[in-house]
């Protein structure tokens, strides 16, 4: 077998191997997120993820695509600062959701906690006031 004749079997190999070059280029930045998404998620606690770190990454692709308009560069490029883009707005919403809730339970704990204790011990929740 020659190369002519396995011609069609390797243009649309090429194709897919670019295809797949191009999707791994643009999907490729998201999927370290994933794991942390999930684990933020599962335990509510966003305590160890820097929400600076998708400041950064923010800008960085907000500049990439206004850089795109002033002169073109690969498409795959393009659609990994937009898939990126959504991935840290995601990542923001789901962190300031859980810090946002952490902080209110951590109110209504000690407000419950100093509304309900009396002498320093603490007391059944009832409308009775109690004498030290």
């Amino acid at each position: 077998m020659d190369a002519e004749g396995l011609g069609w079997l390797l243009v649309p190999l090429q194709q897919l191997v670019s295809w797949g070059a191009a999707g791994a280029m643009v999907f490729g930045g998201v999927v370290p997120y994933i794991p942390q998404y999930r684990d933020i998620r599962r335990t509510q606690n966003a305590e160890g993820f820097s929400t600076y770190v998708c400041l950064v990454l923010l800008v960085a692709n907000i500049l990439r695509i206004l850089f795109w308009f002033g002169r073109r560069f690969e498409a795959p490029l393009l659609w990994q600062s937009v898939v990126m883009i959504v991935t840290m707005l995601l990542m923001l919403k789901l962190c300031t959701e859980v810090r946002v809730a952490n902080e209110l339970n951590l109110k209504r704990r000690v407000f419950a906690a100093s509304r309900w204790s009396s002498c320093g011990r603490a007391a059944t929740p009832s409308r009775r006031p109690t004498s030290c």
